[in-house]
Order: structure tokens, then C-alpha cells, then sequence
């Protein structure tokens, strides 16, 4: 099927987009990677007005190290975080997580940004974006906000952008000495979206987990943070046993969904089968 018929802008900077979104309103969609919107118009779930695609916006992209805290533009590629020796070094949990994004093809294309807004519940950027606590920076008429990531996602692709605002980047806090991070999922196929998945980070000391971030993806309508099995892990050793409470904790931490090809049931399972292998990353077995 052919896309619905639409006007094409090509902004040179923000005022350009934010003067554009108040002509257009919700008749109006952001273009940058495309991966997830074109496909939508080509399906007809999407008929906009006019497009504006905002990747002549230079200062949307790139990636650097600002205090202690790594900025991600929005317009950064997936591949261009994949390969970045920034993220590597201070990021590892991302770093770990970028190879099961999509396929090459889509990661060369498609951009942190734009996954982050279009927010898949089982999808990666926003499980990380949530286990590292980072803070949003989004953009409109009246300036900048921040907004911490786990507040940003609100229910099934629903942000907490607000008509004619923009996100501008991510703020990741860079890894501390003592932290570990691990992160795993479960596809039908590598580059699908995942069943489950399981972004993690923690400190470890001596072996033991002393404090954790548990970010679980596919198993609800956002990223859910299992706090009952993280207070499970905490301050002891991570024995058979206190991992098996870990993941008998999950049961009350998440409320996975039946979809067309999984029960609840099996997500349920499949999460306290990654929570068991993480975290044995985690402490190093």
C-alpha cells in the first residue's frame, strides 16, 4: 500500500520546528530515522498533513561526555551508539543492548530519539533509558525541561511529550566504579522485538549485589522496574536460593499480558529464566 499524500518540511533549527508543530498541530509528524513511521504510512495508520523532518537540526545529534553524564542527542543513530568508544567505556549496559536492536539496516538509520518517543513497550533504548534513571531533555517554545525517564514513559506508545515540544537528548549518569551491568532478551528470531528482556545494573562488593537496577521490557504497557526482586538480591549473598527469591518476587513486580503468541504465563517464566542468568553476570559466574 501506498503512503496517504503530505506536505515535506526540512527545518534548519529548533525555532524552525516549534514554529511548524504550532501551524500543524497534531496533523503533523517529526521525521528522523523513519524506521517506525514510514511503515506506518505505507500501512495507512498514519496520514499526517505534512512531515517534518528535523535532521538538518545539527544540534540534536552527536554524542559527548558532559560532567558526569554522558548526553545522547536525539539524533544520534543506533549504530553511531553501537560503535562509540564514549558508550563503551561509560555505558556499558547500552553498549550491551545495541546489538539486539532491529537488524543493521534499521540501526543505521533509525535513532535514539526516535525510539525513546515512539515508545514500544518491548523495545530496548527505553528499558535502558529507565535502569540507568536517566533524565530527558525535552524542548518547546518556552525552553527546556527535564524529565527522568522513568516518568517520561506513560502507558502504551504514550510519552510525557506535550504538544509542540521535541526531545533533544538523553542524560545518562556514566557507570561508577564497583557497578556491573548485563543485559539479555528472548526473541523468536535475533532482531525481533523481544518476549522479554531485562536491562541491569548494579554495584557488586565482594560478590554481593549492595544496590540494583532490574528494567524489564515486554511484560507491560512501559518498562517496569522489578523492586521486589532488586530488595531480594540486596545485601546478601547471591546464593541458589536468593536468586530463586528473586525470581519468585517477580510474580508480584510484573503483570505480563497475553498477546497473540505468549501467555502471560510463559512471559512470567522467561523473565525469572533472564533474571537468573543476569544475574550471574552480574556478580561474575
Amino acid at each position: 500500500m501506498k503512503a496517504p499524500a503530505f506536505a515535506y518540511a526540512r527545518p534548519r533549527s529548533r525555532d524552525e520546528v516549534f514554529e511548524l508543530l504550532a501551524r500543524y498541530g497534531d496533523d503533523a509528524r517529526l521525521l528522523a530515522g523513519g524506521q517506525s513511521l514510514l511503515a506506518s504510512l505505507g500501512m495507512r495508520l498514519s496520514a499526517p498533513a505534512v512531515l517534518i523532518d528535523i535532521n538538518g537540526v545539527t544540534d540534536l545529534a552527536g554524542i559527548r561526555v558532559e560532567g558526569d553524564a554522558v548526553r545522547i542527542g536525539a539524533l544520534a543513530r543506533h549504530r553511531e551508539v553501537e560503535r562509540s568508544p564514549v558508550v563503551a567505556r561509560h555505558l556499558p549496559l547500552v553498549a550491551r543492548a545495541m546489538p539486539h536492536v532491529a537488524h543493521a539496516a534499521i540501526r543505521n538509520r533509525g535513532t535514539f530519539g526516535g525510539s525513546l518517543c515512539n515508545a514500544d513497550p518491548a523495545a530496548e533504548w527505553p528499558a535502558c533509558a529507565v535502569a540507568l534513571d536517566a533524565t530527558l531533555v525535552l524542548a518547546g517554545r518556552a525552553g527546556e525541561r527535564r524529565v527522568k525517564a522513568r516518568e517520561f514513559f506513560r502507558g502504551l506508545y504514550e510519552t510525557a511529550l506535550e504538544p509542540g515540544e521535541i526531545l533533544v537528548a538523553g542524560e545518562f549518569r556514566r557507570i561508577a566504579a564497583g557497578e556491573r551491568a548485563a543485559f539479555g532478551e528472548l526473541a523468536r528470531r535475533h532482531g525481533d522485538y523481544a518476549i522479554v528482556g531485562l536491562a541491569a545494573q548494579a554495584r557488586v562488593t565482594e560478590g554481593r549485589i549492595a544496590a540494583a537496577s532490574l528494567a524489564f521490557f515486554g511484560v507491560g504497557a512501559t518498562p517496569v522496574l522489578a523492586a521486589g526482586a532488586a530488595a531480594a538480591l540486596t545485601e546478601r549473598p547471591c546464593t541458589p536460593d536468593a536468586i530463586a527469591a528473586a525470581q519468585d518476587a517477580l510474580a508480584s513486580d510484573l503483570e505480563p499480558f497475553d498477546d497473540v503468541h505468549h501467555s502471560a504465563a510463559t512471559k512470567l517464566h522467561l523473565a525469572r529464566v533472564l533474571l537468573g542468568r543476569l544475574v550471574g553476570e552480574l556478580i561474575g559466574k
